[in-house]
């Protein structure tokens, strides 16, 4: 009798999605069931992070709100990347340490090992990087 190896999850997940106030969560969920498949579990937490903040900008500067986010088992670790319509530009902001908002993509560049914005003929894709150390 021979044994047939296990069958490898999906190097890849993706989603096409109008975020509203309850996504990031369920995206978290994702995001951390997902590093657990690819044996990437010690970059969960900040995945959740990440990809919450990444999603955040959208559902608060996109006005359509709509999106496509993709999760990416690298060969180096985790790539997670977001896509929607609006051709703005985000930069990160020296927040006040007493506002509410503004800090979402410091903490994107402080959590992951690099990130950056890829323009294209319509919209833009946000993405970051996390290293499999």
């Amino acid at each position: 009798m021979t044994e047939e190896p296990l069958p490898q999850p999906p190097r890849q997940y993706r989603v096409t999605l109008t975020v509203g106030d309850h996504s990031p969560r369920h995206l978290r969920r994702v995001a951390r069931a997902h590093t657990r498949a690819w044996g990437l579990e010690q970059l969960a937490d900040a995945a959740e992070l990440a990809l919450t903040e990444l999603t955040t900008n959208v559902h608060r500067h996109t006005p359509d709100r709509w999106c496509v986010v993709t999760l990416i088992h690298t060969l180096t670790g985790l790539r997670i990347e977001v896509y929607d319509h609006s051709p703005i530009i985000p930069v990160p902001l020296r927040a006040d340490e007493l506002a509410e908002s503004g800090r979402g993509l410091a903490l994107v560049a402080l959590l992951t090992d690099k990130w950056d914005v890829t323009l294209h003929r319509i919209g833009k894709t946000v993405w970051c990087e996390l290293l499999d150390a």
